[in-house]
């Protein structure tokens, strides 16, 4: 049975409204301690701002916080994922967009939040997953064509402890043996 988005996601979710500035916005992270605040207009959410865009967007172009608006900086569009989603899909999701979190939306309205860590709290190889993620992302070398590994297959999105870099991808032995057809 699939583990869904709706049993592990965190509520309530921390937003901020998207007038107001980057100095609040860090003020409201660091007393939440959280990594990221989903902005809204309207109480509906738009986008999404988190630590590393205040330090990449802000402070390192060493711009005053103050004068900066939340709707500045956030990162748009919004991309989600409903409650009734798996959390594999949620990872899928989160992979294809090169993000860490999703906001989960009912209906247009803002229910919750999960992340990448959540996920691998509730399906143990995802933790050996980011643990391989986090490696590669120390190696700047490129893969070469034939290593193995386990992960995410880019292809089909499902979970290998067999992954092999094939044509720039890696692929599980299934989705290997559909290329060689």
């Amino acid at each position: 049975m699939p583990v869904l988005v709706k049993d592990i996601m965190t509520k309530p979710v921390i937003t901020i409204n998207y007038n107001k500035n980057i100095k609040d916005a860090a003020r409201l992270i660091r007393k939440r301690k959280k990594g990221a605040l989903i902005v809204t207009k309207k109480r509906k959410p738009i986008g999404i701002i988190t630590c590393d865009d205040i330090v990449y967007k802000v402070v390192a172009k060493d711009i005053k916080p103050s004068t900066v608006k939340v709707i500045d900086i956030m990162s748009e569009p919004l991309v989600s994922i409903t409650p009734e989603s798996s959390c594999v899909e949620a990872a899928r999701k989160m992979r294809r967009n090169g993000i860490k979190r999703l906001p989960v939306v009912k209906s247009g309205k803002l229910i919750g939040i999960i992340s990448l860590t959540d996920i691998s709290t509730v399906i143990p190889e995802f933790t050996e997953y980011l643990e391989e993620r986090l490696k590669m992302k120390e190696q700047p070398a490129q893969p070469k064509e034939g290593e193995t590994t386990s992960g995410i297959c880019d292809s089909c999105g499902e979970y290998s402890e067999n992954l092999k870099y094939v044509n720039g991808q890696w692929l599980c032995e299934t989705c290997r043996d559909e290329l060689e057809e």
